[in-house]
């Protein structure tokens, strides 16, 4: 369980931020987000990264000047990212297609991939040098929709950072937007996934109709001040390889055994968060698993459809009981949490952001799992191949670090193929939640079933 080397210091030379336009004239023209877009919840922008080595065959090409011109031939394609943001009545969102561009950094950091070590995985050292946050642009509404920094490196190879509106995309839509300036790089004219807008899809109906229960828009009123603060945090990376998942599988009870990895690894990271953070036995806890919501739909979203096609569904158990009660019970609510989700359920999610001005999920005393495992960021190929490490540059998502979890497929040294999963708690929190995963990893969980004592948090 390594962390990567977040002592490593380094030089980063940045060029002046420049405006990536499309290569050839796009319509202007307003286009709206989906009712499941514009939720509170997305509108923040989600950072991503990508390393890649240095590949022999493409000696004397500079991947700056290849991307920046596949972005432009790209953006013809994709030309609402080159947009802004509007707010129209009842906080529903637009974007205008002023063709205004994307903002991109050049730039040369005197590092090499192998200084990072084996373990490319966040937190990334001088993360705010290799995706900069340029000033006013990180705004929701009026600003860039992408920012992109391509830093080369001393031996030859790259890092692409990225930080996406997530108002305009999820995971599926911002990879087949990357796979597309892949393609373009490598010498397309026109992306072998076509780009599909239609974000009426998922629009609430008229008059809209909530039908199903949302326990995960909630107003939950933090009585015992719960929600995480920001200061004292600690940061760091767990791998789950196969040798983990079977130590995890031995704690599922046999009429779960045909549960997933994404099951099972939630369900332990739930519980063992729940006891690390030592909250009021009597305290809801709740766990958000996103679920692609894509195939769900009959017939599916169409295919080349990049906005966001996803919903929160939630569990909910009291501090106590997930502490208390064996494995089989919070792996048995998470695995109900996601099988909520249907066509209907989307629609009725639509309908409540319509009636209830597009609130964000609750985040008291949640923790959110995104899997990235088949998103397919490392398989972004600009012609340099795959990335060596491709997703989130870090843990929590928008303002809410602590909050959250992403699943990043890895290799580790050993050749070991498992996840990645950036965590970020209270130091002291994070210490507790360390020895319960490790008392999970070697068959002694630390808080014995019915030994498990939870003390009043004081965060």
């Amino acid at each position: 369980m390594a962390s990567s080397p977040a002592s490593l210091l380094f030089k980063v030379h940045r060029r002046e931020p420049e405006l990536i336009k499309p290569a050839k004239p796009t319509p202007h023209e307003f286009k709206l987000l989906s009712d499941i877009d514009d939720q509170e919840g997305l509108r923040f922008h989600i950072p991503v990264m990508q390393f890649y080595r240095n590949n022999p065959s493409m000696q004397g090409k500079d991947p700056v000047k290849i991307i920046r011109e596949a972005l432009a031939k790209t953006l013809v394609f994709y030309y609402p990212f080159a947009g802004r943001l509007r707010e129209g009545p009842n906080r529903k969102l637009m974007v205008e297609c002023t063709g205004e561009g994307i903002l991109f950094i050049e730039a040369d950091a005197d590092v090499t991939l192998e200084q990072f070590g084996d373990a490319l995985q966040p937190p990334f050292p001088c993360l705010e040098e290799l995706l900069f946050d340029v000033p006013g642009s990180s705004g929701v509404l009026n600003c860039p929709l992408l920012l992109i920094q391509v830093t080369r490196l001393k031996c030859g190879g790259f890092l692409f950072a990225l930080r996406l509106n997530h108002t305009m995309s999820d995971a599926v839509g911002l990879v087949q937007f990357m796979a597309a300036v892949g393609e373009m790089a490598r010498g397309a004219n026109v992306p072998s996934v076509p780009a599909v807008w239609e974000r009426q899809v998922l629009n609430a109906s008229n008059p809209p109709r909530v039908t199903c229960t949302h326990r995960e828009y909630e107003e939950v009123a933090d009585t015992k001040g719960t929600i995480i603060p920001l200061d004292d945090m600690a940061h760091r990376s767990f791998f789950f390889g196969p040798s983990e998942m079977s130590a995890l599988r031995k704690f599922v009870p046999p009429h779960l055994s045909h549960c997933s990895t994404f099951e099972i690894l939630t369900a332990c990271l739930w519980k063992c968060r729940t006891i690390a953070l030592q909250p009021d036995p009597t305290e809801e806890m709740r766990i958000i698993c996103i679920v692609n919501a894509r195939e769900k739909f009959n017939p599916p979203l169409p295919r080349g459809y990049y906005g966001n096609g996803f919903a929160f569904p939630v569990a909910v158990a009291t501090a106590g009981e997930l502490s208390r009660n064996p494995f089989g019970y919070a792996l048995e609510l998470v695995r109900k949490a996601k099988a909520d989700v249907t066509e209907e359920y989307m629609r009725s999610v639509s309908s409540l952001m319509v009636i209830k001005g597009r609130p964000h999920f609750t985040v008291v005393r949640a923790y959110l799992v995104s899997d990235l495992r088949r998103a397919g960021f490392e398989e972004v190929d600009f012609g340099w191949g795959n990335a060596i490490y491709g997703g989130a540059a870090k843990g929590g998502v928008g303002a809410i670090p602590g909050v959250a979890s992403f699943y990043i497929p890895f290799t580790n040294k050993n050749g070991e193929n498992g996840v990645v999963v950036p965590f970020c708690l209270p130091a002291p929190a994070m210490e507790r939640f360390v020895k319960e995963l490790d008392g999970m990893l070697k068959d002694q969980p630390v808080s014995a079933q019915t030994k498990s004592k939870l003390i009043v948090s004081s965060l």
